[in-house]
């Protein structure tokens, strides 16, 4: 399995999701630009002693990432705004799950053009804009693998 963060800004949020990668052999993959740098002491205190367990790959662009990727793998992209809940689709070993910046989550350009793998995490609080991203990784990637 894969996950994917499109320009991450919070270095402990990158740092945890680092460490559920490691701990679950799955490969990382951070799209530039960061909103921090890779050396940050938050960054590898989240990740703690684990760093150099992680199949971390940084690229230049999304496209970058996907122009590597096997041509059968799927690319589920995250967003509260999708129709389709995370427990529907049947995840395939090599799949790309993508999410957005804590910010202000995936571009709509990349979200319309991807409309058909959108998924999202149910919230049942109305008032709720989102979650918080490595918790949003930690419930789809333990489904995807599941």
């Amino acid at each position: 399995m894969n996950v994917v963060l499109i320009e991450p800004e919070i270095p402990p949020n990158t740092g945890n999701i680092a460490r559920l990668c490691m701990a679950s052999n799955t490969t990382l993959h951070l799209v530039e630009p960061f909103g921090f740098r890779l050396d940050d002491a938050t960054l590898k205190r989240a990740g703690m002693d684990y760093w150099h367990e992680v199949d971390m790959r940084t690229h230049k662009s999304f496209d970058a990432l996907r122009a590597t990727a096997p041509m059968d793998a799927t690319f589920y992209f995250l967003t509260p705004r999708a129709a389709r809940s995370y427990l529907e689709p049947r995840y395939r070993e090599g799949d790309f799950l993508v999410f957005g910046r804590e910010s202000i989550g995936l571009p709509p350009a990349m979200l319309e053009a991807n409309a058909a793998t959108c998924i999202r995490i149910p919230m049942w609080n109305p008032r709720a804009r989102s979650l918080n991203l490595a918790t949003s990784v930690a419930i789809v990637l333990y489904e995807a693998l599941r």
